[in-house]
Formats: C-alpha cells, sequence, structure tokens
C-alpha cells in the first residue's frame, strides 16, 4: 500500500481511482464495510483504491480541547486499512484553512483534480466541507457535473445498535471490552511504553510493566481486564492480568495501565507494547491491608487464565 501525505502527493500520471473518505478511527466493522466495498469496486473498474483521512482529528482542529479518545493510532490505522487491500492511503493534513474548504472546493480540488476520482463510496451519513455543509446529495451532484458517480454504503448494525466510532468509545468508557470488541471485529488496543512505577508490583509477588499511552488513547474504565500482551516481532502474545486505575489500596492519584503478564520474567523496560482487552474481570476495590489484596490479585491472575486459556 502506497502512503501519501497530502493529496498532492498524487504522482504525474496518476489514473482514475475509486476514492472514500473519513477519520475511521477504530476502522471498525463499518468503516471494514465500506473500505472494502470501495476496495472490491475499484478491483471491478481495473482503477487503484484511494482512502482518505485525515490528521489531526477535525474535532480538535474545528473546536479545540475536543479531541475525542482515540481508538487506534495512526500507524495501527494504517496497518488496519491496508489489510483490508487497500492501493492507497492518503491522509490530509487538517489544519484551520483546510477545515474552511467549501464543500465544493473540496471536491474539486481533491477528488477531481489530484486523485482523479471515478467513483466515491461514503457512509450513508457522510458530511464533508466547511462546517460539514456537505452531504451525499451535494456529492451525487457535484458528481453530475465533475463526471465521477457515488454509491452510498449502508451503516453496519447489529440488535439495533449502528456501530460507530462514538458507539465504541462509550463502550471502551464503560469498560465493556466484549462490546467494543463486537463492534470492532477485533480486541480493543491499547499501545504505550513500559515506564517504571513504584515497583510495588514486584514487592506483592505480581511485578507489572507500567504502559504510559497517548494523551488521547481510549483508555478502559478504572477495574481489571484480561488481556493479551502484544510485543514487537514476536508472534505469540502473552496472557497479562491488567489493573487500571489510582491504586485505591495505596491512596494513589495518578491513572495507570499496568499489566501483570503470566508465565513471564524478562525486563520490558523501554518497549513499546500492545494490549488486547478481552475480558473485564471486576471493578477497581480499595483494600485496608496487603494480605487481601495479595489474594485477590491471585484471583485475578486464575481468571484471567480462564479467560485467555
Amino acid at each position: 500500500m502506497q502512503r501519501w501525505r497530502g493529496y498532492d502527493a498524487a504522482p504525474g500520471g496518476w489514473g482514475r481511482s475509486v476514492v472514500t473518505i473519513g477519520v475511521f478511527d477504530g476502522v471498525h466493522r463499518g468503516h471494514q464495510a465500506i473500505i472494502g466495498h470501495a476496495v472490491a469496486r475499484a478491483r471491478e473498474l481495473g482503477v487503484k483504491s484511494v482512502v482518505v483521512t485525515f490528521d489531526p482529528h477535525p474535532a480538535e482542529v474545528v473546536r479545540p480541547g475536543s479531541h475525542p479518545a482515540v481508538l487506534t493510532e495512526p500507524t495501527r490505522k494504517a496497518e488496519l486499512i491496508e489489510a483490508l487491500g487497500v492501493d492507497v492511503l492518503c491522509v490530509l493534513p487538517f489544519t484551520p484553512d483546510f477545515s474552511r474548504l467549501s464543500a465544493e472546493a473540496f471536491v474539486h480540488d481533491v477528488l477531481v483534480e489530484h486523485l482523479h476520482a471515478a467513483l466515491v463510496v461514503v457512509g450513508e451519513n457522510f458530511r464533508f466541507g466547511h462546517r460539514a455543509a456537505g452531504d451525499v446529495a451535494l456529492l451525487e451532484q457535484l458528481g453530475r457535473t465533475f463526471g465521477y458517480t457515488v454509491e452510498g454504503a449502508p451503516l453496519v448494525a447489529e440488535a439495533g445498535t449502528i456501530f460507530s466510532s462514538t458507539y465504541i468509545r462509550s463502550c471502551v468508557a464503560a469498560g465493556d471490552v466484549v462490546a467494543a470488541a463486537s463492534a470492532l471485529g477485533r480486541p480493543h488496543r491499547l499501545e504505550g511504553v513500559v515506564v517504571r512505577g513504584d515497583r510495588r508490583g514486584r514487592e506483592l509477588g505480581f511485578p507489572t510493566a507500567n504502559l504510559l499511552c497517548h494523551r488521547y488513547a481510549a483508555v478502559p474504565a478504572d477495574g481489571v481486564y484480561a488481556a493479551r500482551l502484544v510485543r514487537r516481532g514476536q508472534r505469540e502474545p502473552l496472557m497479562s492480568a491488567v489493573s487500571i486505575g489510582t491504586n485505591p489500596s495505596f491512596s494513589g492519584r495518578e491513572r495507570r495501565v499496568e499489566a501483570y503478564v503470566l508465565d513471564f520474567d524478562a525486563d520490558l523496560y523501554g518497549e513499546r507494547l500492545a494490549l488486547d482487552f478481552v475480558a473485564h474481570l471486576r471493578g477497581q476495590v480499595r483494600y485496608d491491608s496487603i494480605e487481601p489484596l495479595v489474594a485477590q490479585i491471585a484471583e485475578d491472575v486464575e481468571r484471567t487464565r480462564q479467560a485467555l486459556g
């Protein structure tokens, strides 16, 4: 898959293409349906498929301070999109100037002049242009002027619930990682670098990897989870019991993500790891002494083994 930064990265002599557009945070089942449709149609037409997305998140530019929790970091999002068979990922820098581009100018400058769109595939709730003034009807109207067609992809739903990035964020924020995984089509992943903590877990007999995550990462609700820990270059994930919260038993204040890796004894400091959340085991509990806390952790480890076994 080719990766372009900006639409002007399209090479000279670039032919027609099938384009789909969106933030695509999470690359969830709804996104997969839209992108998959674009890829299939591009192959039928014998042209390239292009996914257009944005960086940073448009919400942060249009309404500073409103950046939503991020389900997939840029590198991960690109990997997931590539796995769907896309030919080109075009990331558009979303600047204040770009945000003021009218819907008509967006179509002319991006879709027509640079990407030479023959077909545009979007979700039925797609909006674009300054103040989100453009919709699918306008996209179709402009297509008749500029010589491309539009195909709307229906939203993906299950049991009356429409899968969207907003819905998945709400599941993660509530600690419902099973519902999040159902909408994503895979477990919710949290990535970060292992940094030194208080080393209290080691003193308790359960040394943990303290994960420093991106400031906007979608971190599940406080509690204890069963997760699979993924290391770069390692094919087999490791079973992990993950605690998220402020360590109330020790009057902690800083919210942390700490993973105890089962059947593992090696130094992970400085490594960039990923946690794929499989099950929520319990909420955070404050213990007044060490003994019941250690007993609870041992139970958490056993429940993690059962959940991941």
